[in-house]
C-alpha cells in the first residue's frame, strides 16, 4: 500500500520553500527535504506568497492510502524574521492547536509542534542560512485551515490541545495502516493522565465501553483512554509508565478475543472464537445443548444472550481471564487491573477487580 508523509515532513517543505523566498533565492517547487531516516522526498507547493517582511508556502499533506483525518489538509508555513539572538521560534497559527495541560512532549503554552518536526524544520532553517550567512533568527507560523473542525476527529480536545490539529511525526512517513498515530495518542493520554496526579486510568474500546464506564467510576476527563482496538499498545505503555490502577472496559466479543491473549482486538486482525466461549459455557456449568447452540451461535452477543438466559455468568468470566492476559503483559504486581464487560445497550454484565 502507498505510504504517505506527516504532517511534521509537511510542515518542514513548507518552511523550506517559504524561507527561501523570503532570502531572495524564490520559493523552492517542488521542495525536497531530508527525513530523519536518510529519506529524501519532495513536495509540490500548492501555495506560495511574499509580503513585507514574510514569505508563506503550504504543502497538501498526501497521507497515502492510510485513513488520516489530515490527508488532504493544507499545511502553511510563514517565517519572518525574529529579534537577533531568539534562534528559531514556533507559533501556532489558525488550525494549529496549542498546548494547555502538562504530560506532552511541549510545554503547556506552546504550539502542538512536536519534537521531531521542530527539529526537522529547525535543520532546514539552519542550512539555508549557513547558505546565504544570515543568522538563523525566524518566527515560524504553522497553520493549516479548517484545522480546529479536523481536530475535532482526533484526540486533541480531551489531552489539551486546543485550537486545531497538532504537528507531528517521528519519521515523517505515514505507513498505511500502522495505527502509531493512535498508539501515539494512547501514550500521549496516560502521560497527561499521570502529569495530572491520576493514579486510575481507564481504557474503553469505543464509546459505549466508556460511556459505561464513566457512569460506573465517574473519574476526571482526563482519565479516559480512548484505546480502540489497541489494548496491548497501552498495556506495553503501562509495563514502563506504571499506574497504580487500570480499568479495561469493552464490548463483550472484542474482551472474548483478549480473554484468550489476543492484544489487538480489530475484526481484521482477530476473531472470536466461538468453540472457545462453548467451552467455558460447559465449564461454567452449562450443558451440551446450550454449548452447541453457542457453536453454532451467528455472533458473540448472541452467545452471551444464550449464557444469560441460563443464568451463566459468562462475562463474568471472560472478565477474569482479561485480567489475567492483562497482568501478564504489564508484568507488574503493582498495577491493579479491573475488567469491564459492556453489552450493546451499554449496560455492564460482567467485571473482575474492584467494584468502584
Amino acid at each position: 500500500m502507498r505510504r504517505g508523509w506527516t504532517t511534521g515532513a509537511c510542515a518542514t517543505a513548507a518552511t523550506k520553500a517559504a524561507l527561501s523566498a523570503l532570502l531572495g533565492a524564490g520559493f523552492i517547487d517542488p521542495v525536497r527535504i531530508e527525513l530523519p531516516g536518510g529519506q529524501t522526498p519532495s513536495f509540490a507547493l500548492s501555495f506560495e506568497r511574499c509580503g513585507d517582511g514574510f514569505a508563506e508556502a503550504g504543502v497538501v499533506k498526501d497521507a497515502g492510502d492510510d485513513p488520516d483525518v489530515t490527508h488532504g489538509a493544507t499545511i502553511i508555513a510563514r517565517i519572518e524574521p525574529g529579534e537577533p539572538g531568539t534562534g528559531v521560534v514556533f507559533c501556532a497559527g489558525p488550525g494549529v492547536g496549542t498546548i494547555t495541560k502538562p504530560g506532552l512532549p511541549v510545554p503547556v503554552g506552546e504550539a502542538a509542534i512536536n519534537p521531531v518536526p521542530r527539529k526537522m524544520m529547525s535543520e532546514v532553517i539552519g542550512a539555508l542560512c549557513a547558505l546565504h550567512r544570515c543568522a538563523p533568527d525566524f518566527i515560524v507560523t504553522i497553520s493549516v485551515p479548517d484545522g480546529e473542525n479536523i481536530a475535532q476527529k482526533t484526540w486533541n480536545p480531551r489531552l489539551g490541545i486546543l485550537g486545531g490539529i497538532s504537528i507531528l511525526g517521528t519519521t515523517g512517513i505515514v505507513i498505511p495502516y500502522s495505527c502509531s498515530a493512535w498508539i501515539h495518542s494512547i501514550r500521549s493520554g496516560i502521560d497527561v493522565a499521570c502529569a495530572a496526579g491520576l493514579t486510575h486510568v481507564v481504557g474503553a474500546t469505543g464509546d459505549i465501553s466508556e460511556k459505561a464506564a464513566r457512569t460506573h467510576l465517574n473519574l476526571p476527563d482526563e482519565a479516559y483512554i480512548d484505546m480502540g482496538d489497541f489494548v496491548g499498545g497501552m498495556l506495553k505503555y503501562l509495563r514502563t509508565h506504571p499506574v497504580s490502577r487500570v480499568t479495561i472496559a469493552g464490548g463483550f466479543a472484542k474482551l472474548s478475543k483478549m480473554a484468550q491473549g489476543a492484544m489487538d482486538l480489530h475484526s481484521g486482525r482477530s476473531e472470536v472464537d466461538f468453540a472457545f466461549l462453548s467451552a467455558l459455557v460447559v465449564q461454567l456449568g452449562g450443558d451440551e445443548k446450550l454449548a452447541k447452540k453457542c457453536r453454532e451461535a451467528n455472533s458473540a452477543s448472541e452467545v452471551l444472550q444464550l449464557a444469560q438466559a441460563d443464568k451463566i455468568d459468562l462475562a463474568g468470566e471472560i472478565a477474569r481471564k482479561c485480567t489475567n492476559v492483562a497482568q501478564n503483559v504489564t508484568k507488574s504486581t503493582r498495577i491493579e487491573v479491573d475488567i469491564l464487560v459492556v453489552d450493546r445497550s451499554g449496560n455492564i454484565v460482567g467485571q473482575s477487580g474492584k467494584d468502584v
